[in-house]
């Protein structure tokens, strides 16, 4: 076997869900693997990954900027995709299409990789497949089958052809994705980022000192913007102390805003008793894999979302909302007991973290990828 084992690992540029599940991963993978470096392909949350890596790559970590893929885009002031603008946006990157798989082509062939993995930009799948490279896809959906419905199906044939190049694929929990092409796929639950029990007690002991209130982690996204929530009755209970991004604008006095320099937000989920967001699916493994419960905002059109609200609602681990109901919700304290009990309601389905047994098998199939060579 040979000494480097190289991994370019892909991250989708939509929001920082992808990101913050990739990160569980990697740093795994460096803990388990000394021998392993990690070339992260990313552009629009690089600061965040850096900065949540920095700590352990020690040298074995470096970060190349480039656009993986578009992601959605939203309607003004809502959380609903804006197909127009989503159909303008991808016609324009599959414009580019060849000249970006030739580049990324040339990128695994300097860099002497061994193992591709993608979460989840077809983009790398074309590149590996080229260079008879093994790749590995590892999410709950794929954008080809997120952007049924909304984009034109004749466009998406490249999308089809590349993930049906993948050698491998993770399929996360609540994903109802086809057996692609040749890929060997594996089925895993739930994972997150690590938690930190010393900081979560931190956060409680920071936002509720006297523990006579309710913590609400209130997350709907980085990439949401224009959606005006500071007269939403909401946040109107004195009982509650509400966890929100900083990109939030709320000022509050029972509204905390976690610090812009702070990565491990899973820390704020596992202090929560209850987290409102909206179906992505970091956040909504985060909260379950810590018995957080959870009100999810429904978006019909959006399919991946769909998915995990079914899986969800089966086990009986989240309730929903749909967005017209969610903008006259108030808390009030008997809802608030309600969520108190059905937290501890739910024997039959406590997931554990998944990351080491994710990590581990790829360890293997990098072994097993360098035995081949």
């Amino acid at each position: 076997m040979n000494e480097t084992k190289k991994i370019a690992y892909y991250i989708s540029d939509y929001g920082f869900g992808h990101a913050s599940r990739s990160i569980a991963i990697i740093r795994k993978l460096l803990l388990q693997d000394k021998d392993i470096q990690i070339i992260i392909c990313h552009s629009f949350a690089m600061d965040f990954l850096q900065s949540s890596l920095r700590l352990i790559q020690d040298n074995r970590v470096e970060f190349r900027h480039v656009e993986t893929d578009i992601g959605f885009f939203l309607k003004e002031n809502s959380i609903e995709p804006d197909s127009s603008k989503l159909n303008m946006e991808f016609d324009e990157f599959m414009m580019s299409w060849p000249t970006k798989v030739e580049e990324e082509t040339i990128f695994l062939y300097k860099e002497n990789i061994s193992l591709v993995i993608s979460d989840i930009s077809p983009l790398a799948f074309e590149a590996a497949n080229r260079l008879c490279i093994p790749s590995l896809g590892i999410s709950n959906f794929t954008w080809y089958t997120a952007y049924k419905g909304l984009i034109e199906q004749g466009k998406l044939h490249m999308y089809k052809e590349a993930y049906e190049k993948m050698t491998y694929f993770f399929s996360l929990a609540g994903g109802q994705e086809e057996k692609w092409g040749n890929s060997r796929a594996c089925e895993f639950y739930f994972f997150s980022r690590t938690i930190d029990r010393d900081e979560v007690n931190r956060i409680i002991k920071r936002l509720d000192p006297h523990r006579d209130k309710f913590i609400i982690f209130f997350g709907l996204g980085m990439k949401i913007n224009g959606v005006d929530l500071k007269k939403h009755p909401i946040w109107n209970n004195s009982n509650c102390v509400f966890i929100v991004s900083s990109n939030m604008d709320i000022e509050k006095e029972n509204v905390y805003k976690i610090p812009l320099d702070y990565t491990d937000s899973q820390n704020f989920i596992a202090a929560a008793g209850l987290a409102i967001t909206k179906a992505g699916w970091g956040t909504v493994s985060e909260a379950v894999v810590e018995n957080t419960s959870l009100l999810l905002i429904n978006r019909p059109n959006m399919t991946e979302d769909q998915h995990t609200i079914r899986y969800l609602k089966e086990r009986n681990l989240c309730q929903t909302m749909d967005w017209e109901q969610f903008n006259s919700f108030t808390i009030t304290d008997g809802y608030m007991e309600e969520v108190s009990r059905q937290k501890y309601s739910k024997p039959n389905f406590q997931f554990e973290n998944e990351v080491e047994k994710i990590a581990s098998k790829i360890i293997k199939i990098l072994e097993e990828a360098n035995i081949d060579e």
